[in-house]
C-alpha cells in the first residue's frame, strides 16, 4: 500500500484517488474520491455523494512488481 500524501499534492484533474477525511463524530474514513467543482466528492451509498474535506490521500490502484 503506498504512504499517505497530504491532499494539497492531490491530483486535482477529475481523476479518482483514495483519501482520507473525518466525519461528524471525528471518524476516520477511507474513501474514493474525485475532485471536482472546487471540491472533492465520494459516494456514500450507490445514489448519494457527499463533499468531504480530506486530509492526506493515496493512489487507488498501484502496479505491482510481484507478478
Amino acid at each position: 500500500m503506498a504512504d499517505r500524501k497530504p491532499i494539497s499534492t492531490a491530483p486535482t484533474d477529475g481523476s479518482r484517488v483514495t483519501v482520507y477525511w473525518k466525519d461528524a463524530n471525528s471518524v476516520i474514513n477511507e474513501s474514493i474520491a474525485q475532485y471536482r467543482d472546487g471540491a472533492w466528492w465520494t459516494y456514500i451509498d450507490s445514489d448519494t455523494q457527499k463533499r468531504v474535506e480530506p486530509t492526506s490521500w493515496r493512489p487507488t490502484f498501484e502496479e505491482s512488481d510481484d507478478d
